[in-house]
């Protein structure tokens, strides 16, 4: 981190500093001097947006100023973006131990992450030092001001109304009273006072008369006694008129208030409501990286959901756009259906499709051959027969899928099992067109790219697929290898066929995200099918699509890579599991119903 301070003047000699106050006078202006020049000044990342994320960004503090440049070079160009210190509130993350926020009136909010802790403890205390010794006297200034209209807001509230100018105008009259009681009383206070001092020179000098001064010779005790009480009643009752004119107004007082208390009770839950609703729409709308995927997100999982739920909604609709449109811009043409059985053309009408033949030579052979043959097994198995407690979460007519809900390291890997029952199709051409990459599109909504890395053989294939982005959460990728394979030992009764596709990741030939910022998800998928005639079927018989049926097995285990909340990630699985064999399957028939039979 390169950091500069500012140039200052030289420190006071030893001479000036003995001069006394003024020589520390003169230090204190040179430290005020010298920590008003910081200067600091070096890269950090900064966050950009949900999109870009974080990204290196060279920044300058001067003159009271943090700016920030794409470079060190472009410094001399312009900032492209400065917020000023005295406003400014510097926060240490209280979690991630290399970022900092400088936020101005919750409005502009610079997230900014350092290399290294102490890189950042240095940031934080150079600008906090700065804040707080250049805002000490703005602070000062607005804390009296603040005080100051405080009181005199209190005065114009008290001093508003007809009746409390009235109640205000007969308390003034009162305590006019009151002064005049006052000054008659210090008056005859004095004349008392002169009358006792006489009365003791007489009792020392026996032999002079008794002068009580402005001419006074004698007093009349009874009559000043009857004054003195008169006073005092007088004071008695113009106080007792005052607590009366206090009590008349104190009722009133006491309901005005109350409808203040409960007018400013109404007036900040209505503010708090909106500003709730201020911060929630800028989450939306201005995403930071408080909000993205993760174990530090503030974001509460009701929001996660239901952001993720709008975003597969927006997906799903301009897929069903783009799909109206694909079929408005095609020929209409008229298909014969052929009541006899088709076969495959080009390399899937060769016998060795669908054995494996031609990938045994593989260095993945080995393991592809385990996990379909596991996986198949794990198919056939019923959902009571391991015991491991699965819970139905969807029942849907002919679709019933059933979960077991696990997690590994504090991520959410439910298997998943559902059974379904279609009509019109094999087993063959529901596996065709799961396996094959060009159909993928038109049924996998998610889907942004899919990539074939490495074509092993005809029904072995190595893919990369990229899917969309739906904020928050952060956008996936996965790379796996699928075997689409025919079974032929142990059908159930009945079945003409079996057909499998078996997904699984791997790190084999690893290639790295396309943008460099996916999280890779790892997923083992399993698309079991036979195809069923009507009973007494005999071969040879001609066929058409209603004497088909389609039993389906689909079995998951996907580990999404990344942090996720539990219960938001399970109500998208229970959402979008369901939907997707039902789009899939439709799909399935749409475009095989005027098509050749294919076994």
């Amino acid at each position: 981190m390169d950091t500069n301070a500012g140039e200052s003047a030289s420190p006071p000699s030893s001479n000036e500093a003995a001069a006394g106050s003024q020589s520390q006078s003169d230090a204190s202006e040179e430290e005020e001097y010298l920590d008003n020049s910081i200067e600091l000044r070096g890269y950090l990342s900064k966050w950009t947006n949900y999109i870009y994320g974080w990204q290196p960004r060279y920044i300058v503090l001067k003159d009271g100023t943090l700016s920030y440049y794409k470079s060190e070079s472009e410094s001399d160009f312009g900032c492209r973006g400065a917020i000023s210190l005295t406003k400014a509130t510097i926060k240490a993350h209280e979690s991630d131990e290399l970022r900092f926020d400088v936020v101005v009136n919750n409005l502009n909010n610079w997230c900014l992450r350092a290399e290294t802790s102490e890189d950042r403890m240095h940031w934080v205390d150079v600008l906090q030092l700065y804040k707080a010794d250049s805002g000490s006297t703005d602070t000062t200034s607005l804390r009296r001001h603040g005080s100051t209209m405080s009181l005199q807001s209190n005065t114009i509230s008290l001093t508003s109304g007809g009746s409390l100018n009235k109640t205000q105008r007969n308390l003034r009259e009162k305590f006019g009273e009151l002064e005049t009681f006052k000054d008659i009383l210090f008056g005859q206070i004095e004349t008392l006072q002169r009358y006792f001092d006489a009365c003791s020179e007489v009792n020392k000098n026996n032999a002079q008369p008794l002068d009580l001064g402005d001419g006074l010779k004698s007093i009349d005790f009874k009559g000043e006694s009857i004054t003195f009480r008169a006073t005092t009643s007088g004071v008695l009752t113009t106080l007792q008129h005052c607590l009366e004119i206090i009590a008349e107004s104190d009722e009133s007082w006491k309901r005005k208030l109350e409808r203040e208390i409960d007018k400013r009770r109404r007036s900040e839950d209505q503010s708090k409501k909106l500003k709730d609703e201020v911060e929630k729409m800028k989450r939306l709308s201005y995403p930071g990286p408080d909000f993205e995927e993760g174990p530090h997100s503030t974001l509460p999982e009701d929001e996660f959901f239901d952001a993720v739920e709008t975003g597969l909604d927006k997906i799903e609709e301009d897929m069903q756009l783009r799909f109206k449109l694909k079929l408005q811009s095609q020929i209409s043409q008229t298909l014969v259906n052929v009541p006899h059985e088709a076969v495959a053309e080009g390399e899937e009408a060769r016998e060795e499709f669908g054995t494996g033949a031609e990938a045994t030579s593989h260095a993945l052979w080995p393991e592809i051959d385990r996990v379909c043959k596991e996986q198949l097994h794990y198919a056939r198995e019923g959902v009571g027969q391991d015991g491991n407690g699965w819970q139905i979460f969807a029942d849907e007519g002919e679709i019933k899928m059933y979960k077991r809900e696990e997690e590994v390291n504090g991520l959410v890997m439910d298997p998943l099992k559902a059974y379904h029952t279609v009509q019109g199709v094999t087993a063959r051409e529901m596996c065709h067109y799961f396996f094959m990459p060009e159909f993928r599109n038109d049924w996998e909504t998610t889907l942004e790219d899919c990539t074939i890395l490495e074509k092993i053989s005809a029904d072995t294939l190595l893919f990369l697929q990229t899917h969309k982005r739906i904020w928050p959460a952060s956008q996936r990728d996965a790379q796996f290898w699928s075997h689409m394979r025919k079974i032929t030992d142990n059908l159930e009764p009945g079945a003409r066929d079996m057909w499998v596709v078996c997904n699984n990741s791997t790190e084999y030939a690893k290639q790295e995200s396309k943008n460099g910022k996916c999280v890779r998800i790892f997923l083992t998928v399993i698309l079991a099918c036979q195809t069923h005639l009507p009973e007494g079927y005999v071969k040879g018989q001609p066929l058409n699509r209603n004497d088909l049926t389609c039993k389906i097995t689909y079995c998951s285990v996907v580990n999404p890579g990344g942090w996720a909340p539990a219960s938001a990630l399970r109500a998208v699985y229970k959402r979008e599991y369901p939907k997707f064999l039902k789009r899939f399957t439709g799909y399935v028939i749409d475009q095989c119903k005027d098509k050749p039979i294919m076994f």
